[in-house]
């Protein structure tokens, strides 16, 4: 079993969770696939730096950084950008219980665009994390 199975089982079995398939996110990636993802890339970027970090938070908070439960293709969502990450953590907070870390990394995950600094290392990983994955999914469309 890898780490995302491992610290995220239970987030990733969930029906909830499992209706992200039907959301595109990125070119053809569905908002679950790119979550899962998120999370494979947050370890990499943990496993070079010279740093700990809380890898249970972090694979969890990577999994629900994008749980806003939405298709944002869609009219009326045009500030999604911007909103996404408090959408995200209500409907997290709704359906797991979440630590500091991971409520930190899913509300600034956006970071610069919504101006919010990350507090935890954690955070920033997923900064960093998300934009390298969404790169990756538009260009290998």
């Amino acid at each position: 079993m890898n780490k995302v199975q491992l610290y995220g089982q239970d987030i990733l079995h969930s029906s909830t969770y499992q209706s992200q398939r039907l959301f595109i996110q990125h070119g053809h990636v569905s908002v679950y696939e790119h979550c899962v993802n998120v999370a494979i890339m947050c370890l990499k970027i943990a496993s070079v730096l010279p740093l700990q970090v809380n890898e249970r938070a972090l694979v969890r908070g990577a999994l629900l950084h994008d749980y806003f439960l939405y298709d944002w293709h869609e009219p009326g969502h045009s500030w999604h950008g911007f909103t996404h990450p408090a959408t995200a953590l209500a409907n997290a907070r709704k359906d797991y219980q979440l630590g500091a870390i991971e409520q930190d990394m899913i509300v600034k995950h956006m970071f610069p665009l919504t101006l919010s600094l990350p507090r935890y290392r954690e955070s920033f990983i997923i900064v960093i994390a998300d934009k390298l994955a969404a790169i990756s999914e538009t260009i290998h469309r």
